[in-house]
Parts: C-alpha cells; structure tokens; sequence
C-alpha cells in the first residue's frame, strides 16, 4: 500500500510532499497564484503515469531479453467535452519491429497506474482533527521532549567558568 502526505503551509501554493524517504514539492504557475516552486498537481499525475509506463516496459522487455534502449514518454492532459484525455506518446531508443511495437503498446495499456486510472478509484475522504501531521498531542508532546533532551541532555549541565553568574 502506498502512502504520500501532503502539507500545504502559509505559502500559496506551496506543497511539501513526503513519499517515504523522498521529498518532493508541488506547486501552482504564477499565472494561477503559485510561486512555481514544483509541478503543478497534474503534472505530477502525468508524471506518475509516465513513469510508471517506463518502468512496466523496461521490466517487460527485461523478461523478453528484448532491448529496447532509451524509452520515452511525452504526455498531455486536456478536458474535451467536459472529460479528461490523456495522450501518451511513447518512443524508444532501438529499432522494434512492428510486432514488438503492437505489444509494446498493448503493455502500456495495462501498466498499474494506466489500471487505476481508467477504471477509477474509489477516493475516501475523512476530516481528522488534531495536529496537522497526523500526530497525537501524546505524539507531539514526546516528540518534543526528545528533541528537546538532544538539544539540553540532563546528563551534560551547561558549564559556568568561574566568575561568572
């Protein structure tokens, strides 16, 4: 199962993203009142697909012992008569013969993230009160005292040099 938390500060609209170890930023143009600090919530989802589509097809060529080289993937999202389209551009680095192509692109089409997206997801949204993070007041209340015991340590007393204090 994955897991991404999101937090949006003061800053509009500026999105700090924790994906396990990894760090990411999310953020509107200026055009829309963001400061452009990262892609914008639909690139990101663009990115997800594209990536996800390189990596299914590397990993599907691995088993073939197919190479394929370079892969590319150029996507554009649009809204057409009140429904999104996505169009996904694939190229690839080697020369593929018309067959390998065919199931190249047979692949994509069911490549996780391409799964999900067309057959929709069911999304679930619960309103959780308490500290933003997603932290207890217990949490919070231990979380500091660690922090602050790595700061000022009972067993290292503050040193005072004679003639002061």
């Amino acid at each position: 199962m994955a897991t991404v938390k999101a937090v949006l500060e003061t800053t509009n609209y500026a999105v700090s993203i924790e994906a396990g170890p990894h760090r990411l930023a999310a953020d509107e143009p200026p055009a829309r009142g963001g400061l452009g600090h990262g892609p914008a919530p639909y690139d990101l989802l663009l990115g997800a697909l594209a990536a996800c589509t390189v990596i299914t097809l590397r990993m599907y060529a691995e088993r073939k012992g197919w190479h394929l080289g370079e892969i590319r993937a150029e996507l554009t999202h649009a809204r057409i008569d009140g429904r999104s389209r996505i169009t996904r551009q694939l190229g690839f680095e080697a020369e593929l013969s018309d067959d390998q192509r065919k199931r190249l692109a047979e692949i994509a089409e069911k490549t996780p993230v391409t799964l999900t997206l067309k057959q929709g997801a069911d999304i679930v949204t619960e309103i959780v009160t308490g500290p933003a993070h997603g932290e207890t007041p217990a949490e919070l209340d231990e979380r500091l005292d660690e922090a602050l015991e790595e700061s000022f340590p009972a067993s290292d007393p503050p040193s005072i040099s004679p003639g002061e204090g």
